[in-house]
Parts: structure tokens; C-alpha cells; sequence
């Protein structure tokens, strides 16, 4: 960890007095994982209630739990709210630890990783850190990309650059998930000791491919879709144009608000990935890409001969071109440079093309960059989008 993100770290810990889970050792962990009692079963495993400490102890094993090589041991509070996740080996060895802190207000500070003692701190992740200061250039354009996604980690170098800023030297955007001027590239749902990051990824495919654009940061809203209302007109007051939105999901209803939102806005082309769920969405469909929507762009991944990629969605009806995306360079949520593919790294390539084409056509409205855009698709494999795929969309011909 930099010394200067520590200091940092250290002196806000001091400033806020943190909280941390109730202390755990391994012995005690070890007895919870030996001694009887009532089980609730749980797939995997159970759970037990520790009414002294007014805690809920969970107990997942793999393979099973007769037969366990490697044990989970959760221990939440009585409002189920995570404080430590224990991984166990036979017979009872601790070979990872994972520990949540807490203001005095209850909000989530940092994740902290600890040693094999449950009490040594070897790394701190914060949650929502501060969004630091960035000099900006005198000479600013006005922003006209945007991405809505799981947030991006601004505190990487190679990251700010590219983030819109507003006319005070604010990050342009917001966070709708947790309703503040923070959204750091998080989505704990799954595993809130080891948040899913996506957005920065994605981000760096925009920063890559539209390297003059400074880019507006939304966090999606994941617990009220709705907000998805404030989310768009946020970014229309903002003179956002072209909108990136890599993920999706098989409820119809999480995107309804979504839909009437983007309706209303038709001077913002939204541009979205198909899935990776290796299904037609013609017949099987996933949101938001199924959408019928004037202002929506669905696209997907194909390799770099435009054969779809394994996972990639496809349908002639509601997939409109393919590009390859199935190996992108991309900047992590750690800062390392990797390469990984998909729908989501599809998208992007075309947000970055349309916000460049617009950039060179600035009276260009909604229907007419993607009326470019699909006079720039070829021909490709039948029946798997309505208007083939773009080999390179870095080419800016027919600007």
C-alpha cells in the first residue's frame, strides 16, 4: 500500500474511532466449528446462534460437511450485518481472514485482511474512500461520455485523467447505490468481504478508445432501480450523449424504470452489452438488452474473425452488431494491466467509436450515430444480429 494512501487511512481510522467485530480467536472459532448444538441447515451447511455474544455464526464446507476439507466460518450480528469471514483446513488451521470495520454509526469503513492469528492486520481495503484532488487542464471539453456501472476506482493514477470533473474540479457524476459523491468501483452483494469490481475495467476500455473524452462516473443504482430516473437526468443536465452499461439481468422489472427513463431521454444514445449467458435473447431474453428502445445499442463479443464469442448472446431482433472483444487490454480494479473479454468490454469499444464519431460531428443526433454505426458494421454470421460486426472499431473512418 502507498505510504501516502496509509498515512491517509491511519489518520481518518483515528478521526471516525472505528469498530471492529467482536474479537475472535482461532480457538474460538475452532470451538464453534467442534462443539454440538442445534443446527439450522443451510446449503453446505448451518448455522448456529451465539446468544451470549448475540451473534449468528454460518458454517459452509467443501466438498460436504461430513466429509469437509476446507470450512467457511461466517460470524454476523444479530441485524446479519458481516463482521469476520473465517477459511478453515483440516483439522482446524485458519488460511484466510477477513474482517469488516465499522464506524461508531455503523457504516461500513474498510475490509482489512488478517493473519493466521485473527489479530494482524496484512491489508486494508476502504470502501469508499475520499475522491482526490486532480489538476485539470484550463483548455475542458464538455463531457459527453458517461459510464453507469458498479463505480470506478478513481484513486488509481493511470484512472484520473480521464474522469469528467465539474467546473469546481468535482468528479462529475454519482453514486446512486449508496446516494453519495462516491462511487468507488464496489458490489458486495455476492461476497461483501470480497467486492465484485467490474466498472474500472470497463472504464479503461472507454479511456483506452476514446482517449480525449473525460468520462462521468455513475454507480449503478443496485438497491432501488428506479433511481435509475435521477440516475439518466443527472447526466443529461450534464450534456452526457452517449452512455455505457455493461451488465444486465432476466428481470424485466429491474430495468421498467430504467426503460421510461431512456425513453425520455432521446438525445442520449445508451449503449449496453448483450450477456454472456451463450443464448439467443430474441427467445430468451435479458435486460436491458431486449429492450425495445429508439436510444438503445446492444452489443456483443466476437473474436477477430466476427464468430461470436462462447458465452456471447446473440439474435438477429434485439443484438445489433458484434465486435471483437473476446482478449481487451484492460486496467484492473488493483491497477494491473490483464486482458479479459466479453460482452462488457464490447460495449465500450462502441461507446468509445460513437462519443468519437460525435466529437467529429457535433450536430449529429441520437438516430444518426447509430445510423454510423451501422453503416460502419459488415456482414458477418447469420442470424445472430441484425447488422453484422465491426473488425476494428478504433478506425475512425467515415467520420
Amino acid at each position: 500500500m502507498p505510504l501516502k494512501l496509509l498515512l491517509l487511512l491511519t489518520g481518518v481510522a483515528a478521526l471516525i474511532q472505528p469498530c471492529f467485530a467482536a474479537s475472535s480467536t482461532p480457538e474460538t472459532i475452532c470451538r464453534y466449528l467442534e462443539s454440538d448444538g442445534k443446527r439450522t441447515k443451510i446449503p453446505g451447511g448451518y448455522l448456529k446462534k451465539d446468544e451470549q455474544k448475540d451473534q449468528q455464526i454460518y458454517f459452509r464446507f467443501r466438498p460436504n460437511i461430513d466429509n469437509w476439507s476446507v470450512a467457511v466460518v461466517e460470524i454476523r450480528d444479530k441485524e446479519s450485518k458481516p463482521q469476520l469471514m473465517v477459511r478453515l483446513q483440516q483439522p482446524c488451521k485458519v488460511i484466510q481472514a477477513r474482517q469488516a470495520v465499522y464506524n461508531k454509526a455503523g457504516k461500513l469503513l474498510s475490509l482489512q485482511t488478517l493473519g493466521p492469528d485473527l489479530v494482524t492486520v496484512t491489508a486494508e481495503d476502504v470502501v469508499n474512500p475520499a475522491v482526490p484532488d486532480v489538476y485539470q487542464a484550463a483548455e475542458k471539453k464538455n463531457p459527453l461520455l458517461a459510464i453507469a456501472d458498479t463505480g470506478v476506482n478513481y484513486l488509481l493514477p493511470e484512472i484520473q485523467p480521464h474522469i469528467a470533473r465539474t467546473a469546481n474540479g468535482n468528479l462529475l457524476g454519482y453514486d446512486f447505490w449508496d446516494m453519495d459523491e462516491r462511487p468507488f468501483d464496489s458490489d458486495p452483494r455476492q461476497n461483501p468481504y470480497y467486492p465484485f469490481h467490474h466498472g474500472t475495467t470497463v472504464f479503461s476500455v472507454l479511456a483506452a478508445e476514446a482517449p480525449g473524452e473525460a468520462i462521468a462516473v455513475y454507480r449503478f443504482p443496485a438497491l432501488n432501480m428506479c433511481r435509475y430516473k435521477e440516475l439518466i437526468n443527472h447526466a443529461v443536465n450534464s450534456g452526457v450523449r452517449v452512455m455505457n452499461i455493461s451488465m444486465g439481468s432476466n428481470n424485466i422489472d429491474d430495468w421498467t424504470c430504467f426503460a421510461t427513463a431512456a425513453q425520455n431521454s432521446p438525445s442520449v444514445l445508451f449503449v449496453v452489452s448483450a450477456g454472456n449467458n451463450g443464448r439467443n435473447i430474441d427467445e430468451h431474453p435479458v435486460y436491458p438488452a431486449a429492450l425495445s428502445l429508439d436510444n438503445l445499442f446492444v452489443v456483443s463479443s466476437s473474436d477477430h474473425f466476427g464468430r461470436p464469442g462462447p458465452a456471447s448472446n446473440t439474435g438477429s431482433q434485439h443484438v445489433d452488431i458484434f465486435v471483437p472483444a473476446e482478449q481487451v487490454s484492460v486496467t484492473d480494479h488493483r491497477g494491473v494491466r490483464t486482458f479479459t473479454g466479453g460482452t462488457s468490454y464490447a460495449a465500450p469499444r462502441v461507446a468509445a467509436l460513437a462519443v468519437r464519431y460525435l466529437r467529429a460531428n457535433p450536430d449529429a443526433d441520437t438516430q444518426q450515430i447509430i445510423s454510423f454505426l451501422q453503416k460502419r458494421a459488415i456482414s458477418g454470421q447469420g442470424n445472430i444480429s441484425a447488422f453484422g460486426w465491426i473488425p476494428d472499431p478504433t478506425d475512425d473512418f467515415g467520420f
